[in-house]
């Protein structure tokens, strides 16, 4: 196949798949636009790479590993700045009937969870994959997947019930 041919069906792919990925990115990050961004550049970057490879295999899945190993990679840096909050949003499935205070509480509650438990939060309820999909793109079993999940929600579940804009005793949603 000659470059040129290749070169748009990388672009088809990045069109369709872009946006997939920044929503994940976004997830991953809790929000934070920038170094979403980047995860979803590099995961695109990594792509084209090894697009005479993976073309024919389906570049999804692989990009959907190599961001989320960039997010673990970017978290395990040593002086690596906290991810803090913002007023500014990125919510494509919002139903009108969404209450920002509980979104700001589930995205302040995520970024207390471990990077890992993070992901697999993210891969398992809001891409909604399958253990077996987590397990590949996390590159661990099945179990661990598992076990990663009931943890992080036993401890999102519990962060969720000390923020006190969350508390049924206060009066607040």
């Amino acid at each position: 196949m000659r470059g040129g041919d290749r070169e748009a069906e990388f672009r088809e792919y990045v069109i369709a798949d872009r946006s997939r990925l920044l929503r994940t990115a976004m997830l991953l990050t809790a929000g934070d636009v920038y170094t979403a961004e980047d995860l979803v550049q590099t995961a695109c970057t990594r792509v084209y790479v090894h697009w005479h490879r993976i073309r024919h295999e389906g570049a999804g899945p692989y990009a959907h590993r190599i961001l989320v190993n960039a997010f673990l990679d970017e978290r395990r840096r040593a002086g690596r700045h906290p991810e803090v909050v913002t007023a500014e949003t990125f919510e494509p499935r919002l139903s009108e009937q969404t209450d920002p205070v509980d979104t700001l509480a589930v995205r302040k509650a995520l970024l207390e969870l471990a990077p890992r438990q993070r992901a697999v939060l993210v891969l398992r309820y809001f891409e909604d994959l399958d253990v077996a999909s987590c397990a590949r793109i996390l590159e661990c079993t099945e179990g661990t997947v598992k076990s990663q999940t009931a943890k992080a929600l036993k401890r999102l579940k519990d962060l969720m019930a000390e923020d006190p804009a969350t508390d049924p005793a206060t009066g607040s949603s």
